[in-house]
């Protein structure tokens, strides 16, 4: 299923580029790069992926195809390595393009609705389960709000599982969030559009200070009185795969259940 992302008028120019124009083999060497990074957080080299994966072509045509899309935007390389990370260009071609994403068990999905049907009756309850199940299904950190300023969190120490998280000033920009009402509001009300099921946002797309390492899964939703959204917070290479199906769910959950 296709996924909606915010995107600039720029990167939108560039995606439509960009599914008109890789070679087969670019899409082929880009689509490895980018799961070999979110598996390990570290920059990728031509010698890892040519090791790891079946890309039937030698190191340096690998290398000499990692220039290209590097010049393309959709590759950034970090002073302090020889290998790639993808660009938010890329991730979002990833998304949108090349992902498959995981299902989610019948036996899970049976289980979260017996339980939003048993708190259907108290919004405070059924925000409080999904986004602790949320969270423990993914392992992510999760979080809720409504546009009259209510906020649910749970998975806060997950975010210390991500390297990305070391730093502790995008930690603390990060968990601002919960006591910043501004950048909920501005995030879960502005930011997202509320056009898809389900949305994704990166963190240098929001320009706020120390956020540029983190990725955003949301879904809005509308419980009858109020507007409200419910997402995943992580790093930027998150195993959207899983987050986004998971995601989808617990927002359809609510809307399903805060009308009942």
């Amino acid at each position: 299923m296709p996924v909606l992302t915010l995107i600039s008028t720029r990167v939108t120019v560039l995606l439509i580029m960009a599914a008109e124009g890789l070679t087969a083999r670019q899409t082929q060497i880009l689509k490895a790069l980018i799961d070999e990074y979110i598996d390990t957080a570290e920059p990728v080299g031509s010698l890892a992926l040519e090791k790891k994966y079946n890309l039937g072509v030698s190191p340096a045509t690998i290398r000499n195809e990692m220039v290209n899309l590097t010049e393309l935007g959709y590759l950034r390389q970090p002073h302090t390595s020889a290998g790639r990370i993808p660009s938010p260009l890329a991730m979002k071609f990833y998304i949108n393009q090349l992902m498959e994403e995981n299902q989610i068990s019948l036996v899970d999905e049976v289980k979260a609705k017996e339980k939003a049907r048993s708190v259907q009756d108290n919004f405070d309850q059924l925000m409080h389960y999904a986004t602790e199940t949320l969270a423990h299904k993914t392992g992510y950190f999760s979080v809720g709000a409504t546009d009259d300023g209510r906020i649910w969190s749970h998975g806060h120490a997950s975010v210390f599982n991500n390297p990305e998280f070391y730093n502790y000033q995008v930690c603390k920009s990060l968990f601002s969030i919960l006591d910043q009402n501004k950048r909920i509001e501005e995030l879960f009300f502005q930011r997202l559009t509320g056009m898809s099921p389900i949305e994704v946002l990166f963190g240098e797309e929001l320009g706020w200070e120390f956020f540029e390492p983190v990725g955003v899964v949301a879904a809005r939703f509308n419980d009858g009185k109020h507007q409200g959204a419910i997402a995943i917070f992580g790093p930027y290479r998150l195993d959207y795969a899983s987050v986004i199906p998971m995601v989808r769910y617990f927002g359809n959950l609510i809307q399903e259940f805060a009308h009942s």
